[in-house]
């Protein structure tokens, strides 16, 4: 059975509630999770809602953000006005999966995030599926190794985001050309390698 604040999607699997495009740009904002907060007062318990949300322009930029508030749409505007101010540029592999295998940690959250060929899709669980369908990744297996708690698995995965490098970045940081760092090792000597 799904959680509260969650579908199923037309595969069957659990999905955040997907509001696909904004009118008044063109990212994407998914719904990760609705948890319902209760705040104790002298006359009794005030229930709110706080809303976990990732947008991204399917092309590489991606965001989160969250926010609370007495009613759930309030809730679900706060935290994507929130992901908007904190997007992201992620370097894609031929604009379809990432350039290397990477880990990412946030608190009890790990997770391994890895490129795959083209056809396989996305491989991830819940709240990881949301950041890599808003961030326009088509091609990715990912697993997570922690907590399933979507705020620490979301931040996890911005983590193994921000350390995936493009050979452009590694090249420029070398000073060297793309071409350099692309080119086979295996014909080099032991020593050139280790270098």
């Amino acid at each position: 059975m799904a959680r509260e604040g969650q579908q199923r999607d037309s595969k069957g699997g659990r999905g955040g509630r997907d509001r696909e495009r904004d009118k008044d740009s063109d990212l994407i904002d998914k719904l990760v999770h609705i948890n319902r907060v209760a705040k104790v007062v002298k006359g009794g318990r005030r229930f709110g809602f706080a809303a976990l949300v990732v947008v991204g322009d399917g092309n590489g930029r991606v965001g989160f953000g969250h926010g609370k508030a007495r009613e759930v749409p309030e809730a679900i505007r706060k935290a994507t006005d929130d992901a908007k101010k904190s997007l992201i540029r992620i370097p894609l592999k031929d604009g379809r999966t990432l350039h290397h295998e990477v880990r990412g940690h946030h608190g009890a959250g790990k997770v391994l995030v890895r490129p795959a060929p083209a056809g396989t899709g996305i491989i991830a669980g819940g709240p990881m599926r949301a950041v890599f369908e808003a961030l326009g990744v088509g091609d990715v297996v990912s697993k997570s190794l922690g907590t399933s708690n979507p705020y620490n698995m979301v931040r996890a995965t911005f983590d193994a985001l921000k350390n995936q490098q493009s050979p452009r970045m590694v090249a420029n940081r070398r000073g060297r050309s793309v071409s350099d760092i692309l080119a086979r090792r295996e014909d080099a000597p032991a020593a050139e390698v280790s270098a």
